[in-house]
């Protein structure tokens, strides 16, 4: 390590400063920056610089959840559909919210995977926070998401026909459809496309666990080709089989869910170089009939059989789904089914970070990152369980979360909402 000055440097200093992307850790170091950069990793911080010391606590970059919905609430996917109780004004405000718990607990950035019909609620969320009216992890967003009539995302069987309300999702049933539904979107301001290549768990065959599928190759191959003119990449919903072939010979960049994948599937991911954000707590949480169990337990030997075959994993929670603030379980379950810590870490780091076309910036301790650093109490590669202990957070240089007793800090480095 060497030292870098510079009059407009401060440090963050700890006992421990974890380096994921190689695994080692920086004993009594310091992490320097300035301009909501990092500039360098140092034994030493500079000469006069302020000092940010979260002591005995193990200092990381930011982790980054690669599936979330901040417009999401457990009770949203339930009857009564919460388009008939709750405002979209309200649900901004829940969103408001979650990106604040999300960041709080550690997530710097986020992929928000769809706005649950909150329409313009994601881009609003993301622009709110780039211009720091509220505090949240910096964003990436796919707006409204495509299905077809009839499949995932369609408002619940249970309401009305008659009452004509609208769908989750935007729903197309042709190639034309399809292409001007990426153009809407865009239009409206998605970083991501998300496509449903399968239908939910509702539509699963009860006994063989077949997933209902939605789009075929070709369909999925058109999206992507659109949706790459415009410089973005594409998601797919996918639980597996003919729907998770359809959206990887397609040329998804990530493959979402998964429980049902197959080992056709599982290789296929790895001759194409799909990315798969397993999202496993989301099923392990909501078990209550035997038919989840089965489909937890499927999710776990995919998982494991992924691990093997060196599938490339990149972490997501999908949180919303469940409450917001119990994202780090994920972790846990990754690391009970056999995903090394670090590698658990890399998943949320430099993983995420490829995924997201981020490298270099989020998720790393490289010169030039964005100042995102978050510490905890232990040791997180011996004990996971450590990342749920977060008590300091900084996102671009600005503190959010300071636990530790006597810290030195200057003014400049607290985060208060733009005027």
């Amino acid at each position: 390590m060497t030292q870098s000055t510079n009059d407009r440097q401060f440090a963050v200093r700890a006992s421990r400063v974890l380096d994921p992307a190689t695994g080692e850790y920086y004993e009594d170091a310091s992490v320097v920056i300035a301009d909501g950069r990092i500039v360098s990793v140092v034994d030493t911080p500079p000469a006069g610089a302020d000092l940010i010391d979260v002591g005995r606590l193990t200092l990381m970059p930011g982790l980054v959840d690669c599936h979330t919905h901040m417009l999401l609430r457990p009770e949203d996917q339930v009857w009564p559909p919460a388009i008939l109780f709750k405002t979209q004004v309200y649900r901004v405000i829940e969103g408001v919210a979650a990106c604040d718990r999300a960041l709080q607990i550690g997530f710097t950035s986020a992929r928000d995977t769809d706005n649950e019909q909150v329409w313009h609620g994601d881009t609003a969320l993301r622009d709110a926070i780039e211009a720091g009216i509220i505090p949240g992890p910096r964003m990436a967003v796919a707006s409204d998401g495509i299905s077809i009539t009839g499949g995932d995302m369609r408002i619940d069987d249970k309401v009305n026909p008659e009452l004509n309300l609208p769908d989750v999702a935007g729903m197309v049933d042709t190639r034309d459809e399809l292409i001007k539904e990426v153009r809407r979107q865009i239009k409206i301001g998605a970083d991501w496309v998300k496509i449903y290549a399968t239908s939910t768990r509702k539509d699963v065959e009860p006994e063989e666990l077949e997933p209902l599928h939605q789009f075929t190759e070709e369909d999925i191959a058109a999206v992507v080709a659109e949706a790459k003119r415009y410089r973005r990449d594409v998601a797919a919903h996918a639980y597996g089989k003919d729907g998770a072939q359809a959206a990887i010979r397609g040329g998804v960049r990530t493959l979402e869910h998964g429980p049902l994948l197959t080992e056709e599937d599982l290789q296929a991911m790895l001759e194409f170089g799909t990315f798969w954000v397993p999202t496993m707590g989301t099923y392990y949480k909501r078990q209550h009939t035997e038919f989840d169990r089965r489909f937890v337990k499927r999710h776990e030997g995919a998982f494991k059989r992924g691990l093997e075959l060196g599938v490339k994993i990149a972490f997501g929670t999908d949180v919303g789904s469940f409450p917001h603030g119990e994202q780090m379980d994920e972790f846990s379950l990754m690391v009970q089914y056999g995903m090394k810590p670090l590698d658990a870490i890399r998943s949320a780091t430099v993983v995420a970070a490829e995924v997201l076309r981020k490298e270099g910036q989020i998720g790393t301790l490289a010169a030039g990152a964005h100042a995102d650093l978050i510490a905890v109490d232990g040791d997180p590669l011996q004990d996971i369980e450590a990342l749920k202990r977060v008590g300091f957070v900084m996102k671009g240089g600005l503190v959010h979360r300071d636990d530790v007793a006597a810290t030195a800090k200057t003014p400049e480095v607290l985060w208060k909402p733009a005027r």
